[in-house]
């Protein structure tokens, strides 16, 4: 009996456009059935990563397979077994929410029960109400959610999710993660790219972190986590002009310390409770005014700050970027 092949297989993937690398040396093994998470700022590589893995872009170097086929060489199986829904809309805005979900099912073979599932799927991302309306007319959120149900016309074996969850208020947000969560249950392989750390947490059970085309770190979200330290020690000035002094007391007193995005902002890891309290007390003996404290544990967001030296929701310079804004 051999075993199941891996959903998503990348070795060595790279892609660049001009002289400009987008996506170099990725590795990547998702096995079936798993919502697989790769996380990292705007411009990082993700969306070229997915469009090599879904067939749209040609790798320069390495290999890349989807259910055991080739994404090169056997395009066309690999096409037939994904469904992608990429950061802009891909749904006809001079129909209504129900044609579009239709016209898609009778192109994928349903036939007579286009109709049926296409309000399945208005009513299971909560646009039923809105079905006979011209998409042109729909708010960002509820083409977003027509853009996702348009995915799952046909209920795809491995599905590419780019930001899938981008303009979404918070109840639509959960509506799609639980959506993503019951596909998962049901055998589909979903890999999420993401700049929201909430959502890899969420969903995910295995991360790459992935930035200037790099992956710099993989692992669950625990096994990440614990990467950075047991604890963290949050600090908040009263007086951002007072963080450098701040800075070199903590470096003494408890380690590495990580400046935040906001200026008086600070954070420590691995913080022991003994010797945070201790460092907050130097600081206030130092005569340094704090706004805030606090003893936590570490955050994805604060891991991807660790590793990187920024945050998740920086950009970073993507080569890319005009081609991925362009219609396939």
């Amino acid at each position: 009996m051999t075993d199941r092949p891996l959903a998503i297989e990348a070795t060595a993937l790279a892609k660049s456009f001009g002289s400009t690398p987008a996506v170099q040396h990725v590795d990547l093994a998702v096995p079936p059935g798993t919502i697989y998470g790769v996380l990292g700022p705007n411009g990082a590589g993700k969306t070229t990563t997915i469009r090599v893995l879904a067939t749209l872009l040609r790798p320069d170097s390495g290999s890349a397979r989807v259910l055991g086929h080739d994404v090169v060489a056997e395009a066309d199986q690999v096409r037939s077994l994904i469904s992608l829904t990429g950061q802009l809309a891909s749904v006809d805005e001079e129909l209504t929410g129900h044609e579009n979900l239709t016209l898609l099912g009778r192109l994928l073979g349903l036939r007579r029960s286009s109709g049926a599932r296409a309000d399945e799927l208005l009513d299971a991302f909560g646009i039923a109400d809105a079905a006979g309306k011209l998409v042109k007319h729909y708010s960002g959120g509820m083409r977003r959610r027509l853009d996702v149900a348009a995915s799952l016309v046909v209920t795809p074996q491995v599905m590419f999710l780019d930001e899938p969850t981008t303009g979404l208020d918070p109840r639509s947000r959960n509506q799609v993660w639980d959506i993503v969560r019951a596909l998962a249950a049901e055998g589909t392989t979903v890999l999420l790219c993401t700049q929201y750390l909430e959502e890899a947490d969420q969903l995910a059970r295995g991360i790459a972190v992935i930035d200037r085309g790099r992956v710099i770190a993989e692992g669950t979200p625990a096994q990440l986590k614990s990467s950075v330290g047991r604890s963290v020690l949050h600090v908040r000035l009263l007086d951002a002009g007072q963080r450098p002094a701040a800075a070199e007391l903590l470096e003494r007193a408890v380690g590495q310390v990580v400046l935040e995005a906001d200026p008086a902002g600070l954070l420590v890891h691995g913080s022991e409770a003994d010797r945070a309290a201790v460092a907050v007390a130097e600081l206030a003996a130092a005569g340094i005014g704090l706004a805030h404290f606090s003893l936590d544990q570490p955050s994805l967001d604060e891991v991807f700050l660790t590793i990187t030296g920024r945050s998740a929701g920086d950009e970073a310079d993507d080569p890319s970027r005009a081609l991925q804004e362009q219609p396939s």
